[in-house]
């Protein structure tokens, strides 16, 4: 079944230059980039999206991270495409991922830890319009799809 995923790439992947690495790295194995842009976070956005630890008390230091440089929102789309990113992300704390995952490859935190990816289906249905409006994501053929999947998968 298509899905559609969110994921952020942290102010720490930006700043490492590692745009470009993951970018790669979800376009080698298959997934297609159908959303893509660079924003900052607001503390309104940042508490929606955090809800579930903005009374704890270290989402101050979440926020204040999350807000210390752009992010770049990509929307992913494919074929289970929800659990297929969070394997290719890792676990969230970095230094507990898997080797060949981006936190295990790229980094050494429990916050910044690269990327953000939406952890369930449902979640993903509610992140990717949080940060992309319907014009900001794109209808498009994948000319190489006969080559990813086989009959009858996509």
């Amino acid at each position: 079944m298509m899905e559609r995923t969110l994921v952020l790439i942290k102010p720490d992947g930006l700043q490492r230059g590692l745009v470009g690495e993951v970018t790669r790295r979800l376009e080698q194995k298959g997934l297609k980039l159908v959303g893509n842009k660079m924003m900052r976070l607001s503390d309104t956005l940042l508490k929606e999206h955090y809800a579930h630890i903005a009374d704890k008390p270290f989402f101050p230091g979440v926020k204040t991270f999350m807000m210390s440089a752009p992010v770049i929102a990509q929307c992913w789309e494919g074929v289970e495409a929800v659990e297929t990113v969070r394997t290719i992300a890792g676990v969230t704390n970095a230094r507990k991922a898997g080797a060949g995952t981006i936190r295990g490859d790229l980094a050494m935190s429990l916050q910044s830890n690269v990327v953000h990816a939406s952890d369930s289906l449902e979640t993903a249905r509610v992140e990717v319009p949080r940060f992309f409006k319907k014009d900001e994501l794109f209808e498009w053929d994948m000319t190489r799809i006969e080559h990813l999947y086989a009959e009858g998968e996509a």
